[in-house]
């Protein structure tokens, strides 16, 4: 497997899901507003690890996320993400105390697309051992 790295935004479910009426209007602006993580985004065969996590980095192990997906939710709807497929947030399922994780990676503000798509297949193979 070819190691992978990229610029993400991020935050945790908890974390959309706490966010106040005016973080959310201000979310309409910018991504910014909502997703208050941000660092890089690295995959090697070992580890998925998030840099700015907290403290320091958040470190997922293939067996650490339970699921991957890419939809629109009540917690990041069409109306802040965009119309379109590419701004789908990446979801991670994972069984560590950070819960569920919403991210969007190398996120163009102006034309509201990510590269999450391409960054879920690439999670999901890995997950899977390949």
């Amino acid at each position: 497997m070819e190691p992978k790295k990229g610029v993400y935004i991020g935050a945790s479910a908890a974390e959309l899901q706490a966010g106040k009426s005016a973080r959310k209007a201000a979310g309409v602006i910018s991504q910014k507003a909502l997703f208050r993580r941000r660092g890089t985004i690295e995959l090697a065969e070992d580890a998925l690890v998030l840099s700015g996590w907290g403290d320091g980095a958040l470190l997922l192990r293939p067996h650490d996320v339970t699921s991957v997906r890419r939809e629109f939710t009540d917690l990041y709807g069409r109306f802040l993400g965009g119309l379109l497929d590419s701004g789908k947030p990446l979801i991670l399922g994972t069984n560590t105390p950070a819960g569920e994780l919403y991210l969007l990676i190398d996120r163009r503000e102006l034309l509201e697309s990510t590269r999450n798509k391409e960054w879920a297949e690439v999670i999901d193979a890995w997950r899977a051992g390949g």
